[in-house]
C-alpha cells in the first residue's frame, strides 16, 4: 500500500517516497498513474510545486502524463518524454523514467515494486465484505512512520510467547502455514481486552505478500482486522490499519457503525502495544531462539522470496511450505479442546 485513495484528486500530484525512491502519483484522465518523481532533464522533483505557470495554469496533469514544472516536459504513463514544448527534433532516448504498476481495491492505492520489472504474479487484497451492507467499512488509521525494519513486524506471526506477556494474551492453541507468496497464522487465545472472559478469540490471519496483513477474528464480535506495511527506507517503514466489522443484520445500523469505531480503535490499541517495542530495540539480525517461541526461521525463510531474485523465491518456497506448530501447544481447535479442563479460563464456547 501507497496511500488511501481519496488522498489523490484529480489535477494536482500526490509526492510520496517509498522504497528509498521518491515517486509521483497521480490521476490521469482515463488511469491512475505512478511514476519516479525526479525529472531526467535537470533532476527537478515533479511533484513539489506551487510557483511554476505549469501549475498555475492547470497543465501540470496533461491527459494520463505530468508535465515537469521546470521545463514542461510531458512524460506519459510509460514513464516516457513524449512532448517537450519548445524542441522540434527526436527526444532523447534517456528522456524516460520508471513507471510502476498501480491499483486500487477497497479505498486503498497499492503498487507492485519489482526492481526487476517483473509484472504482477498474485492480485490486490481484495475482501468480499467490503461491498457487503452488513459490514461496517473502516476509516483507515494513518499510523505514519516507524523506525524499523518490515521484518520485525512479520516477526509477529511466529512470535506466539509475545502475545502473554505484551498483549495480555493467553494462548490455547496455533499453527503456521505458508503457501507460496503467503504465509497463515491459525491462533485462540484468550484474551484481556479483546475477548469476553472464558470466550476464546480465534483470529485466522495471512499476509498477503510481504506487506498485507488479513486477520479474521471470531470471539464475542466477528470482525477482519487490515494491516500494510510498506518500506520507505531500510528501517523505516509506513503503517495503516483498518477494521471491518459485522453487525448483526442484513444492512449494518447506525448503532453498529458507531460501535465498529469503538471496536477499531480497540484493535488498533492492541496492535500499537508493539510500536515501542520495535520502536526502541535494536535489529533483531540473530534471534536467541527457543523452540517454545515459535517458528520465526521458517517465518523469514518465506520473506525472504521478497528480497531476492524472482529465480529463487519457488525454492525458498519449497523450504517452507505446509505447516509448523509451537511446542508445548496444540496445532487447533479441536486439539485444544481436550486439553480445556487444564484451562479453564480459555472455555472453548461454540
Amino acid at each position: 500500500m501507497i496511500a488511501p485513495s481519496d488522498a489523490v484528486g484529480t489535477g494536482t500530484p500526490l509526492s510520496l517516497r517509498f522504497f528509498g525512491r521518491e515517486l509521483v502519483l497521480f490521476r490521469g484522465e482515463s488511469r491512475l498513474v505512478l511514476l519516479d518523481a525526479i525529472c531526467p532533464h535537470m533532476g527537478t522533483h515533479m511533484g513539489k510545486n506551487s510557483a511554476s505557470y505549469v501549475v498555475q495554469d492547470n497543465i501540470w496533469i496533461d491527459g494520463d502524463a505530468i508535465r515537469c514544472p521546470y521545463h514542461a516536459w510531458r512524460f506519459g504513463p510509460d514513464g516516457r518524454c513524449n512532448h517537450i514544448p519548445y524542441h522540434s527534433g527526436a527526444i532523447p532516448e534517456k528522456a524516460h523514467i520508471r513507471s510502476w504498476p498501480v491499483a486500487e481495491s477497497m479505498g486503498l492505492i497499492f503498487m507492485w515494486h519489482d526492481p526487476e520489472g517483473g509484472e504482477p504474479d498474485y492480485d490486490v487484497p481484495y475482501l468480499a465484505e467490503w461491498n457487503d451492507p452488513a459490514w461496517v467499512r473502516w476509516e483507515l488509521d494513518d499510523l505514519a512512520t516507524l523506525p524499523t525494519h518490515p521484518v520485525e513486524v512479520l516477526d509477529n506471526m511466529a512470535d506466539v510467547r509475545h502475545f502473554d506477556a505484551l498483549h495480555g494474551t493467553r494462548i490455547a492453541y496455533y499453527r503456521a502455514e505458508w503457501d507460496r507468496h503467503r504465509y497463515f497464522q491459525h491462533m485462540g487465545s484468550g484474551d484481556r481486552t479483546l475477548a469476553r472472559e472464558g470466550i476464546v478469540l480465534e483470529a485466522h490471519s495471512n499476509y498477503e505478500g510481504p506487506g498485507v496483513l488479513v486477520s479474521r477474528q471470531d470471539g464475542a464480535e466477528y470482525v477482519i482486522q487490515f494491516i500494510c506495511h510498506t518500506p520507505v527506507e531500510d528501517g523505516v517503514i509506513h503503517l495503516w490499519h483498518g477494521v471491518l466489522y459485522r453487525g448483526a443484520g442484513a444492512v449494518a445500523t447506525a448503532e453498529e457503525v458507531a460501535h465498529a469505531r469503538t471496536v477499531q480503535v480497540m484493535k488498533r490499541n492492541a496492535f500499537t502495544q508493539d510500536f515501542e517495542i520495535w520502536a526502541n530495540k535494536d535489529p533483531a539480525v540473530q534471534i536467541l531462539m527457543l523452540q517454545s517461541d515459535g517458528p520465526f526461521h521458517k517465518g523469514r525463510i518465506w520473506y525472504s522470496q521478497f528480497y531476492s531474485p524472482r529465480s529463487e523465491a519457488a525454492a525458498l518456497q519449497a523450504r517452507v511450505h505446509g505447516r509448523a506448530l509451537c511446542r508445548d501447544l496444540p496445532g487447533s481447535r479441536e486439539e485444544a479442546e481436550t486439553i480445556v479442563e487444564s484451562a479453564p479460563a480459555l472455555e472453548i464456547v461454540k
